[in-house]
């Protein structure tokens, strides 16, 4: 599975009861650039509201489940077992947001050198997934990572700074990632002003 990801492919199912996985490699991939992520005012203001806490990789099974709890997903049981997999191995991680001690949102993906593999993201309150993937952008800027692949893109990515870019330019920025270091696990949880001083904002 590493070694589609260092390929520029990944792996997904037609639904969450087919047993089977797929290769997939689309001719144009969703990228959030690093220094290109867009907080509004209204995201804004919600991030500095800071009625929510933030942890790494302390739920992990539960993020992947969240962002599975939907009519219809691309995540079954082998993917699941195989995140287990790479997150014991230190290669998947999540980023949780907590309200009132439950989970309010969240993301989870892949690291491999510096390049960071977005997988899904899930929200239970307003702006959950919102808040989470701020987080995440800073904490990959601030871990040293060069690329954020989302895969596809979507109206909720593009409002957010998401990107699409050609296969092609896509395998050169990954091939610049894999032979880069980074690590998801070094920054410490910065408060929420610095996550949104470092973001580019918009109005």
């Amino acid at each position: 599975m590493l070694a589609g990801y260092a390929a520029g492919i990944f792996p997904m199912a037609a639904a969450r009861g087919d047993p089977a996985l797929h290769w997939v490699d689309p001719d144009r991939r969703g990228i959030v650039p690093l220094d290109g992520f867009h907080i509004a005012r209204s995201l804004r203001r919600r991030l500095l509201r800071a009625d929510y806490r933030i942890t790494t990789d302390t739920a992990f099974a539960a993020v992947v489940a969240a962002c599975a709890d939907r009519p219809e997903t691309w995540i079954n049981a082998p993917l699941v077992a195989l995140y287990d997999r790479l997150h014991a191995m230190g290669h998947a991680h999540s980023l949780e947001v907590w309200q009132d001690g439950r989970l309010a949102g969240g993301v989870f993906g892949l690291a491999l050198g510096a390049a960071f593999f977005g997988e899904s993201m899930f929200s239970r309150r307003r702006d959950g997934s919102k808040i989470a993937l701020a987080w995440l952008v800073d904490r990959l800027k601030r871990g040293g990572f060069h690329l954020f692949d989302t895969q596809f893109i979507t109206p909720h990515l593009a409002s957010l700074g998401a990107v699409e870019i050609p296969r092609a330019r896509y395998r050169m920025l990954l091939a610049a990632a894999l032979a880069a270091e980074a690590d998801f696990t070094a920054p410490a949880l910065p408060d929420p002003h610095g996550v949104v001083q470092r973001s580019t904002q918009t109005s």
